[in-house]
């Protein structure tokens, strides 16, 4: 079965807009986890526009009590300390998620857009790559379905990729998506031929996430603005196993 790990930004984006710690993350986590979820993905950007680093640390601990449950944490390798942000690496040195998700976003974008051009950075990512899998970290990076990037993505010593699903969301019911489709097939079956794992992320949703399931060898995905929205909605609870749902039919 495909894995539905629920990013939690979104509702720290709400908690901000007030004092206090209302909503809960780890409530709202708490509620994910029993009714099924495989995993908590944060993105702690140095602005702190919604996860801080208090966030990461009792999320951490959160799942450290659940057996079985899955701590993916994400952001760009690079962000340097900023306040009382300490760095997105010593973050996670801190952390130790079970899953880090490397993402070459900055801090002037609105969301995450873009996968790595590793022919840039590659060098620079290599040892960074090294030092967290040292730490016994799976390693990820977020890339979009280009079979160049993806290869160099396993040269640089990656254990998976995250395939950035924004351009397929933004085709669903277009013309366009039959090709856009079969360009994440080639990627995903690319990857895995390569001995990489293959998670997906960015605007999935209930009804386009029906069509992405069918993709070779995913692994995992991580929702969190539509199932936000769903949660609205339906409750928490109830949009968690809609989710689960769908994938439990791939």
């Amino acid at each position: 079965m495909i894995k539905l790990s629920v990013n939690l930004n979104k509702i720290a984006l709400i908690r901000n807009s007030r004092e206090g710690d209302y909503p809960s993350l780890t409530g709202h986590a708490e509620v994910c986890l029993a009714a099924g979820v495989h995993g908590i993905t944060v993105h702690p950007r140095p602005d702190q526009r919604h996860i801080r680093p208090g966030d990461v640390r009792d999320l951490a601990g959160l799942v450290a009590g659940h057996p079985g449950i899955e701590f993916n944490v994400e952001g760009n390798p690079f962000a340097a300390p900023q306040g009382n942000y300490p760095g997105f690496l010593p973050l996670v040195e801190e952390t130790l998620p079970h899953q880090c998700t490397l993402v070459p976003d900055s801090n002037h974008q609105l969301t995450s857009h873009h996968g790595f051009d590793l022919n840039a950075s590659g060098p620079r990512l290599e040892p960074v790559i090294r030092h967290l899998r040292d730490l016994k970290l799976r390693v990820s990076l977020f890339m979009d379905p280009d079979p160049e990037q993806i290869r160099l993505a396993r040269e640089v010593g990656a254990d998976r990729i995250e395939l950035y699903t924004g351009p397929y969301a933004a085709a669903w019911g277009t013309d366009a998506l039959a090709a856009l489709h079969a360009r994440y097939r080639e990627a995903a079956a690319l990857a895995a031929d390569i001995g990489l794992g293959v998670n997906a992320g960015h605007d999935l949703n209930l009804h386009n996430l029906v069509g992405f399931r069918t993709i070779p060898g995913l692994q995992e995905v991580s929702i969190g603005h539509a199932f936000t929205v769903d949660s609205l909605a339906m409750g928490m609870a109830n949009a968690a196993r809609a989710y689960l749902n769908v994938l439990a039919d791939a």
